[in-house]
C-alpha cells in the first residue's frame, strides 16, 4: 500500500512558474531508499534519468552524477534567449542550453547574488505534480541582496513583486506571474549561519494524514537530519531537514495554519 493519501495536481505551465525539480545523485540506490521510505515515491527509468513518481505522475528527478543539492527549474519559453539575457543582466551561466531526450531546453544559471536555478522550456504536454504527499509544494531564493535579487528577477521573469513582510525585520517578497504567486524570495537575517551563501530552497508536501512532525521523524529513522524542528507559521507547518547525504530541503502541511500576528505600528511620539 502506498503511503501517499493523495493524487498530485498537474503544475501549471506559466512563464516564469516552477516545472521540475531534480537533485544529483552518486549512489543512486541510497537516495531510492531515503526517498521512497520518507515519501512513498515510485520511480521510472527515461533513457537512464530516474524519474521519481506519486500514483503515476512524475514528482522530480534523480540523475545520477556528481552530487548536487536540490535544484529547481522554472518555466520559460526559450532557454538560450533566458541565458543570454541573465548575463547581460549580471548573472552567470553555468550550463549553457541544451536539448534534452524528452523535448526540452535547460540552461543553469547563478543570480547575482549568488544562488543557482534552472531554467527548461518544456513541451505542453509536461507533466509535473504538485501538492500530492511528497511532491512538489513550494521554492524560496534565500538570499544577503533581497532588493537585487527582486531587481534580476523582475526584470529577467517579469514577476509582480509583493513585500509580505515589513522590508526590515522581515523582508519577504512573492514573486507571482498573472496574478498568481509561484515563489517566495527571503532576505536572510541572523536565523542563518553567517557565512551562509545565497541558495533556493525547495519545499516538498506533508499530507494532513501524516503531518510534518511525522515526516521528520521519519528522517531521523532513515539516517537523515532535522536541522529546524518543525514549527507553524500562516503557510503550514514546516521543517527543515538533510537527506541521508546531507541535502537540504523542507517539508510542509499546508493545512496546518496560523494566524499571522499583527503588525504592530510604532507609536510616534509627536502625535498628539
Amino acid at each position: 500500500m502506498s503511503i501517499a493519501p493523495n493524487t498530485p495536481q498537474l503544475a501549471p505551465l506559466l512563464g516564469g512558474s516552477p516545472c521540475w525539480v531534480e537533485r544529483s545523485v552518486d549512489d543512486l540506490k541510497a537516495a531510492i531508499e531515503f526517498y521512497t521510505g520518507l515519501f512513498g515515491w515510485h520511480y521510472a527509468d527515461d533513457a537512464g534519468y530516474t524519474v521519481a513518481m506519486v500514483d503515476g505522475i512524475p514528482v522530480a528527478g534523480l540523475p545520477q552524477g556528481e552530487p548536487e543539492p536540490w535544484r529547481l527549474y522554472l518555466v520559460t519559453p526559450h532557454a538560450r534567449a533566458t541565458a543570454e539575457k541573465a548575463f547581460h543582466l549580471g548573472g552567470s551561466v553555468l550550463r549553457n542550453p541544451e536539448d534534452g531526450a524528452d523535448h526540452t531546453q535547460s540552461t543553469v544559471i547563478a543570480d547575482p547574488t549568488g544562488a543557482v536555478v534552472g531554467f527548461r522550456h518544456v513541451p505542453p504536454d509536461w507533466r509535473f505534480g504538485i501538492s500530492g504527499h511528497g511532491a512538489y509544494a513550494w521554492a524560496e531564493l534565500n538570499t544577503r541582496d533581497g532588493a537585487a535579487a527582486d531587481e534580476f528577477f523582475g526584470e529577467l521573469c517579469h514577476y509582480d513583486i509583493t513585500q509580505i513582510g515589513d522590508g526590515h525585520r522581515l523582508d519577504y517578497a512573492t514573486w507571482s506571474v498573472e496574478g498568481t504567486e509561484v515563489i517566495g524570495r527571503q532576505k536572510m537575517g541572523r536565523e542563518f549561519p553567517y557565512g551562509e551563501r545565497s541558495h533556493w530552497m525547495v519545499y516538498f508536501n506533508a499530507a494532513p494524514e501524516i503531518g510534518t512532525d511525522s515526516v521528520a521523524y521519519r528522517v531521523l529513522e532513515l539516517g537523515g537530519r532535522v536541522t529546524v524542528e518543525p514549527y507553524d507559521t500562516p503557510y503550514g507547518r514546516i521543517t527543515v531537514v538533510e537527506d541521508h547525504a546531507g541535502m537540504a530541503f523542507s517539508v510542509i502541511d499546508q493545512s496546518r495554519v496560523i494566524e499571522a500576528e499583527p503588525r504592530i505600528e510604532a507609536d510616534d511620539p509627536y502625535d498628539d
